[in-house]
C-alpha cells in the first residue's frame, strides 16, 4: 500500500502550500484528509474494528508528520518563528 505522502504529491508541496498560504484564517485545509478519509471508510468496512485500519491509521499519522516537518523547516527558512 502506498503512503499518503510519497513522490510531488506529498503533503506539503508547491500547490498545498500556495492553497494554504491564500486561504481565509478560517477557512480549514488538510493536505492529509485524503488520508484520513481512507482510515475512516476502512472503519465503515470493518463495523469500527481499529485493529484491521492500523495501515490507514499510521498513514495518516505518516502524512502528518511529514506535513508538520515540511511547514516548520520552510517557517524557519523564512524567518518566521511563532
Amino acid at each position: 500500500m502506498a503512503t499518503a505522502g510519497e513522490g510531488d504529491k506529498g503533503p506539503w508541496n508547491a500547490e498545498t502550500k500556495a492553497k494554504f498560504e491564500t486561504k481565509s484564517r478560517s477557512e480549514w485545509l488538510d493536505p492529509c484528509q485524503e488520508a484520513a478519509e481512507r482510515s475512516i471508510r476502512c472503519l465503515n468496512r470493518n463495523g469500527g474494528d481499529r485493529k484491521l485500519c492500523t495501515d490507514y491509521f499510521q498513514a495518516y499519522r505518516d502524512c502528518k508528520k511529514e506535513w508538520t516537518e515540511k511547514r516548520r523547516l520552510e517557517r524557519r527558512k523564512e524567518g518566521k518563528l511563532f
